[in-house]
């Protein structure tokens, strides 16, 4: 299984995430969405229908999925 790390915030919800501090376990797994959990808020998870095509991690990546989309 792979990640998709796909996260949407309603504007008022970010203006409220912004005022809270950062957790413990936040900082410790460098993973903002942990915050969210923290202060009692959910978020939702939903499984791919389909694989993703692949990510777009580095400098290479993007060179390469530039080249895909020039042609």
């Amino acid at each position: 299984m792979r990640h998709i790390g796909i996260y949407a915030y309603r504007a008022g919800f970010i203006n409220t995430y912004i005022n809270w501090a950062p957790s413990a376990l936040e900082k410790i797994e460098s993973l903002e969405q942990l915050r969210v959990l923290w202060y009692g808020e959910r978020i939702h998870v939903e499984l791919a229908k389909e694989a993703p095509p692949a990510g777009v991690d580095t400098p290479e990546d993007l060179d390469k999925v530039r080249a895909l989309l020039s042609k």
